[in-house]
């Protein structure tokens, strides 16, 4: 997925906005991160049937994303 796609198809509303950007600030995640949890975000929502990007699908995705890190155990 591009980002011109990103643009068009990860439409985040701003509660959800929100929520991404405090988790990325709090987790300290790069800008790759964000694009990749839009993505997973996206992909959530496509198996949940829903045409939007929704607060669940973001927290599920940036619960992966954390898992992904490598120092979950640690935490």
């Amino acid at each position: 997925m591009t980002d011109r796609m990103l643009h068009e198809y990860c439409v985040l509303d701003e509660q959800t906005h929100s929520m991404l950007q405090t988790a990325m600030t709090r987790f300290n995640l790069s800008a790759r991160a964000y694009s990749r949890i839009l993505k997973v975000a996206r992909t959530i929502a496509d198996l949940a049937g829903k045409p939007n990007i929704e607060m669940p699908h973001i927290a599920e995705a940036i619960g992966y994303r954390s898992l992904d890190r490598g120092d979950w155990a640690e935490r």
